[in-house]
């Protein structure tokens, strides 16, 4: 390692401390970079990443570790590397910038500012030397620089240009004309719910699962809305798709067989070969997913690789406090997934006379099915290929179990993936969703337990005492103030643990950050929330984000949140809102349901009604459990010993003896059950 140091050295984030040694002199984002570049009048290079990024690595070896580039960079301009987890905010708006200019966009993310942080040029990965019509970076850097020199006033014209760009494609929301006055049951028709699924299903890889071609993005939110279709309308197709898209992940290499847990995408159609990263988001939300497919299906292998999953986020992910790390690396040793590919010869070498039907099993072969190597993976379920070669299903099961353990003994001596120990609050809460979602549906009190604790951490840790607002990010402390998308998952997680626990410490909770987002991060005359919050300053402009990508909105997840509040609390003014901004967007998530997962699922729900459930009674608490594990996802459930008049739900709702169940939908009110049998039959008349 170099004895060199730059200003990344005081800096937490793992990824921006790799890049402490550099022989580029990098700058955190902050005042001290912003000010040195208008003093010194030079451009500003921004480059983002994150830990776990392949190419971000390969860029940095090629190119920010060589000191002759590193001393152009130097020399003319002001260097300033970004955490893209830790400032999701200023990735938006550079990225933004750069699809802008060149079509497309990704990590790491390069791009040249004016002294006043506005862009004007950049790119993706550049390589060392010209490779067929990509630049070299020392010949961006160069045309750059000379540019900046020569051409200051086109430069200038192009980033007032592209900076106006941005403010116009966050101009949207403005309410032309108000349907305040049309009738909710004409404001949302089934019909919508049909052209949705249809348009999802011109997507749809109808023979290896997923939605569209290559790289495959596990697009959880999308199979999150069929499984709700197939439920409310009784469409067979929906229910095969989603569960073919969760079996075929789960069947293939984005799967990590030996030790749990999902890898961020696959390069290719039939889900084999992943970058090899692990994102604790998407392991969370795939988590959130199978308890869904769960709940409908009841399928025993979707149970496993819950569980699973959530012991791979235990085991590797989690401190000492029960807080949740971001991600483990693609990389190991420097080669991309090295860590969890083998050979046959390893595999023989190891499991001796049991290592025939495991390769058999797992796709393992002598030339192997990935660059060389075998990324494991199955073709078929385990009761086709046992009753194919004639094996006894539950010997078969034990001994690849048996295999398995093995072999992870045998990977546990290799050198581990880089793990990126910063803690995200947003990440931190759809995991906490996650394990609320699976004592829901499985009914396994540890998760119940994982989640209340992890809870408590979050509370201490981001919590500022002083004004109730929260942090962003945590290593040793907690630093940069949180996101609409950190409060609006935050609110999420607090709701999912009040359903399963009836702790109304947490709906409490819930509601005094709704009203904090409402007071810090509205659009006046829309309805919609900015991405920042009022009082933060370093931005060149305050974002509104409202597609779904890897992870939800934050507009999304708010809509839903102040619906169910609204329903709660009785806060009819924050049910109006989430109709107000979802019925604004209605157009672009119907047409565009791939794009606008988490609002499809919240506009479904509208479409078909919430039912307001409400267990009251000794034996509120077991009853609302045998409840939760059924699949009802257009719900805010309730429970108590005796009535609360706090709760408009669990008001003037007195039980003689016993304990009853109360169902209230559109304004209406059932007769109250005793059973969860006849409820269930309630809730299909």
């Amino acid at each position: 390692m170099s004895a060199f140091t730059n200003k990344l050295i005081h800096e937490t984030s793992p990824y921006l401390l790799q890049h402490a040694h550099n022989p580029v002199y990098w700058y955190p984002w902050g005042e001290e970079a912003l000010q040195k570049a208008k003093e010194e009048d030079k451009p500003i290079l921004v480059s983002i990443g994150y830990s776990a990024c392949h190419w971000c690595h390969v860029m940095e070896k090629e190119s920010f570790e060589n000191e002759a580039t590193a001393e152009i960079m130097n020399s003319h301009f002001i260097n300033i590397k970004i955490d893209r987890e830790e400032r999701p905010d200023l990735d938006h708006i550079y990225m933004d910038a750069i699809q802008a200019m060149t079509g497309s966009g990704g990590w790491p993310l390069n791009v040249f500012l004016t002294p006043n942080a506005k862009p004007f040029y950049g790119g993706t990965y550049f390589p060392p030397v010209k490779v067929h019509n990509r630049p070299s970076w020392k010949e961006v850097l160069y045309g750059v620089s000379q540019a900046f020199k020569e051409k200051r006033n086109d430069i200038e014209e192009q980033a007032e240009q592209l900076t106006e760009h941005i403010h116009q494609s966050n101009s949207f929301g403005l309410k032309t004309t108000s349907s305040v006055n049309i009738p909710f049951e004409e404001r949302f028709i089934p019909q919508q719910a049909h052209l949705m699924f249809d348009n999802i299903m011109k997507a749809a890889d109808t023979n290896w699962g997923g939605f569209g071609r290559a790289p495959k993005f596990p697009q959880t939110f999308t199979v999150q809305y069929l499984l709700r279709y197939h439920h409310f309308y009784k469409e067979e197709k929906a229910l095969q798709q989603a569960c073919l898209s969760l079996d075929k992940m789960i069947q293939g290499g984005i799967y990590d067989h030996l030790g749990g847990g999902f890898a961020r995408y696959s390069t290719d159609t039939e889900w084999l070969a992943p970058h090899f990263e692990k994102m604790l988001y998407d392991n969370a939300l795939l988590v959130s997913v199978l308890c869904e497919a769960y709940q409908l299906t009841k399928k025993e292998s979707y149970a496993d690789v819950i569980r699973d999953t959530i012991s791979f986020v235990q085991r590797e992910l989690m401190n000492d406090e029960t807080g949740f790390y971001s991600a483990l690396d693609a990389d190991s040793e420097g080669e991309e997934g090295k860590y969890y590919v083998w050979s046959k010869y390893e595999i023989e070498d190891i499991l001796q006379e049991d290592a025939e039907m495991f390769c058999m099993y797992y796709d393992v072969t002598a030339n192997g099915n990935w660059e060389g190597s075998n990324i494991l993976r199955t073709l078929i379920p385990l009761n086709e290929f046992a009753e194919k070669h004639q094996l006894n299903l539950n010997e078969a099961e034990q001994k690849l179990k048996n295999c398995r353990y093995r072999l992870i003994a045998e990977r546990e001596k290799r050198t581990r993936p880089q793990l990126d120990d910063k803690i995200l609050l947003g990440w931190n809460a759809l995991m906490n969703t996650a394990c609320s979602k699976a004592y829901a549906a499985l009914g396994e009190e540890q998760y119940k337990t994982l989640a209340e604790q992890n809870m408590q951490f979050l509370l201490e840790r981001f919590e500022d005492r002083k004004s109730g607002a929260f942090f962003h990010t945590f290593k040793k402390t907690a630093r940069v103030p949180a996101f609409l998308d950190d409060y609006a998952y935050f609110i999420q997680a607090l709701l999912s643990l009040y359903e399963i626990s009836g702790t109304s410490y947490y709906l409490k909770k819930a509601s005094d950050l709704a009203e904090l987002v409402i007071v810090n991060f509205s659009e006046e005359n829309t309805g919609y929330f900015f991405y920042t919050h009022k009082a933060q300053q370093d931005v060149i402009i305050r974002k509104k984000e409202v597609y779904d990508g890897a992870v939800p909105s934050g507009n999304a997840i708010m809509a839903h949140n102040l619906h169910q509040l609204g329903l709660l609390l009785d806060k009819a003014d924050w049910k109006e809102r989430a109709v107000g901004i979802t019925e604004a967007l209605s157009h672009a998530i119907i047409k565009y349901p791939t794009s606008f997962g988490a609002w499809a699922n919240f506009l479904i729900e509208l479409i078909v009604g919430t039912n307001e459930i409400a267990v009251v009674g000794k034996d509120s608490p077991d009853l609302a459990k045998k409840l939760l594990n059924f699949f009802i996802p257009n719900k805010v459930l309730q429970f108590a010993a005796k009535p609360a008049d706090e709760f408009p739900l669990l008001s003037g709702k007195s039980v003689p003896e016993g304990t009853e169940i109360f169902l209230c939908r559109g304004y209406a009110c059932k007769k109250p059950v005793k059973t969860v049998e006849d409820f269930l039959q309630l809730l299909d008349q």
